[in-house]
């Protein structure tokens, strides 16, 4: 049952239609496109993550909001959120009107998929709904939503608090949508991010967000290489040009990381870095790895390090305020120099791992090192006993055994995993389906192994269904939601799946 809402019982809520993956209507926003993880390593959280289970939080909030317009935030907003907190917001405005929601600031356990803390916006519509996850520390663009009934649902689990969000909420009319100052609106209703715009890649149906993009991109951003480099803003140490999108993409030698260092930092100051901002990225682009920040106003950002050779550097600029910008040097440092803290296990790398994944049967490491050596372990090896597919959707396929909890995407048993795919039914009418369903089941009901664990879906059945798929999704407003280049490239039977 659903805590009872400030002195209205919400009964029955619709079922979460979300994926782990997040079929998302693309809306240009890093966020809300999330990857595959190969392992737990790449999910960005201390520890494995639990099975689903339904918070027993006592925390009182969410609510039902009936007025044209109003705001909401997770709980102790802007202090961290208590662990195991669900709250449901009901926005009714009166038809014709429907609901805009703007998420002015959010701090939220990610990166995508958002398998452990999220904010989520479903749509209600006559027949079906519509399901936009975020997580992160970047607030998404302004959604203006295409129905008079919006649930909003804020999870938590048990570990990794952050800050929360905030969002204010306001009714419109069909025809008027709108954005906010900074964001970029086409598709009569769609926002983008400012990064999102003459980024080369066409976000929006109309196309106009790579129209007029002559004015962009004066003399910065680039491909930098080499053990050390510099980057700065347009004219440093004078104002930046107005209406900029620079991104620099940095990379060194394998066995190596990149360190980044700010020696001159200023910016419009604003409570949320939303206007002019640099936001750096843990991977080689702006759609791989997490954010590790976003930084605006006058205080120096720390100095980040990455977890690859490649490191991805955005400075956006809007028509407004201009500053002097930044200056900042990186350095490539060797990982067979770093050194992990306490209780963490160094993989060869450079990545840290938890002590408590070595030696549980589970290769985290790229090398395998951490189930080297196991021998005189204390720690069990993973064995989990196989189970026949019985989520009707998945039967059929070139295996007919299963292993659960479902480690990659948290997910308890098969019954939960029947419960997610149900909102690719939509899809089953596509002439695409089959590779896809191939695709979808290697992923949630994952092939028990012979030896012991499950199997991932082998590199060339995720490039096959996005092929074949790709283009039918974006008929549906959606964007292709993994990323086949996490998987295995194999055609092993023993090392990944064939479903």
């Amino acid at each position: 049952m659903f805590p009872e809402m400030k002195g209205q019982a919400v009964e029955d809520p619709p079922p979460s239609t979300a994926s782990p993956f997040g079929l998302n209507a693309g809306d240009g926003g890093s966020q809300t496109l999330p990857t595959i993880p190969v392992t737990r390593s790449h999910l960005g959280s201390t520890s494995a993550p639990a099975p689903a289970r339904i918070p027993t939080s006592e925390t009182r909030c969410g609510g039902v909001l009936t007025d044209s317009e109003g705001s909401f935030s997770s709980p102790n907003h802007p202090g961290s959120y208590p662990p195991d907190s669900l709250c449901v917001w009901v926005i009714r405005v009166a038809p014709p009107h429907r609901v805009q929601i703007h998420v002015s600031s959010l701090s939220v356990e990610g990166p995508s998929p958002c398998l452990f803390d999220w904010l989520e916006v479903q749509e209600q519509m006559d027949r079906s709904s519509v399901v936009t996850r975020f997580c992160g520390n970047v607030a998404p663009a302004t959604v203006n939503t295409n129905s008079s009934s919006v649930w909003v649902t804020f999870r938590s689990d048990g570990s990794i608090a952050g800050g929360g969000f905030t969002a204010q909420y306001r009714a419109t009319l069909p025809g008027h949508e709108s954005c906010s100052r900074e964001e970029f609106l086409c598709d009569a209703g769609r926002c983008l991010l400012p990064v999102s715009v003459c980024d080369g890649h066409q976000n929006c149906r109309d196309q106009t967000d790579e129209a007029d993009c002559s004015h962009r991109h004066k003399d910065c951003g680039g491909q930098q290489s080499g053990p050390s480099g510099s980057i700065w803003s347009p004219n440093h140490p004078g104002p930046y040009p107005h209406q900029q999108l620079c991104t620099w993409y940095i990379s060194v030698e394998e066995g190596h990381v990149v360190t980044l260092s700010f020696r001159n930092f200023s910016m419009e100051t604003q409570d949320v870095c939303e206007f002019d901002y640099v936001e750096v990225h843990d991977g080689a682009n702006t759609g791989e790895g997490r954010v590790l920040g976003r930084f605006c106003g006058t205080s120096f950002p720390p100095d980040l390090t990455s977890s690859s050779p490649y490191l991805t550097v955005v400075f956006v600029a809007d028509e407004g305020v201009a500053d002097s910008g930044f200056n900042a040097t990186y350095q490539a440092v060797s990982v067979l120099g770093r050194t992990c803290g306490p209780g963490q296990f160094p993989c060869s790398t450079g990545e840290c791992l938890q002590q408590q994944w070595l030696c549980d049967g589970w290769t985290d490491c790229p090398d395998g090192a951490d189930e080297q050596g196991c021998g005189n372990s204390t720690y069990p090896p993973f064995t989990s006993s196989c189970e026949v597919v019985e989520v009707e959707m998945c039967q059929g396929l070139s295996y007919n055994l299963t292993s659960f909890p479902n480690i990659w995407l948290s997910i308890a048993d098969q019954g939960e995993a029947a419960t997610l795919l149900r909102q690719y039914r939509v899809l089953m009418e596509l002439a695409c389906f089959e590779p896809l369903r191939r695709l979808l089941c290697g992923m949630f009901l994952p092939q028990c192994s012979a030896r012991g664990g499950v199997l991932q879906p082998c590199r060339s059945v995720c490039s096959s269904a996005e092929q074949q798929c790709s283009q039918a999704l974006d008929l549906f407003s959606f964007s292709w939601p993994f990323n086949c280049h996490l998987l295995p490239d194999s055609q092993d039977p023993v090392e990944c799946s064939l479903p």
